[in-house]
């Protein structure tokens, strides 16, 4: 998860900027802001009611230009810079990025990854496939499509036979028991929406539900 810290910084001149460090690996933010020490640079002291934060976590260090001792303020921790919250893709993005997460956790703990419910999920609303098919529909390599499909086998939750009206055609279909996982998984997920979407009520989760889908059905 990316980390991100801002704090308001003045320069020798008395003007101000922001200053907004962001990572995806494990930062030492009182070290990076440290290197600024020696800089013509002042890090404003938090807004009144900022609670603050434990010792040697996110408390800023010194840095009046030559480490002269002044107090830098508290440093901010935020997830996202306030300047992004106006971009839908970004919105999207991030949002999107979390819940692929929690799913992904979901299916993990079953053995399972997100293309592997995506293929059972389709053979399970539109009943047995040929691989060319599935690979197509899913818009997938078939080379991956085949290593997927090999994968459910293995698992029993899905089974491979020449189609008894052209036997030039090898099917592939859910097994009772993929049925079974499948359910068990929809049923699982269905917890992690719960709580992703604990902020919306019933009617709101409906007219998001909605919307995604319209926009899902022109993003292809």
């Amino acid at each position: 998860m990316d980390q991100s810290f801002s704090a308001t910084a003045r320069d020798a001149s008395g003007s101000a900027f922001a200053i907004v460090g962001i990572s995806s690996l494990p930062t030492d933010w009182v070290q990076v802001f440290k290197a600024l020490a020696g800089t013509e640079l002042t890090l404003d002291a938090p807004p009144a009611g900022v609670p603050e934060a434990d010792a040697g976590s996110s408390r800023s260090p010194s840095a009046r230009g030559g480490g002269g001792g002044e107090p830098v303020g508290l440093l901010s921790e935020s997830m996202t810079p306030p300047s992004v919250l106006g971009l839908n893709a970004y919105l999207l993005y991030a949002i999107g990025k979390t819940a692929r997460r929690r799913l992904s956790d979901k299916l993990t703990a079953r053995g399972l990854r997100l293309w592997h419910l995506t293929v059972m999920a389709l053979l399970n609303d539109l009943g047995p496939q040929m691989k060319t098919g599935l690979a197509k529909r899913l818009d997938m390599n078939q080379s991956d499509l085949r290593k997927i499909v090999d994968d459910l086998i293995k698992a029993g939750h899905a089974e491979s036979s020449r189609d008894p009206g052209n036997r030039r055609r090898v099917m592939v279909r859910l097994t009772p028991a993929g049925k079974t996982a499948l359910a068990e998984c929809n049923a699982d997920i269905a917890t992690t929406d719960e709580d992703f979407l604990a902020p919306l009520d019933a009617e709101e989760r409906d007219l998001l539900g909605s919307l995604l889908r319209r926009v899902h059905s022109r993003s292809g």
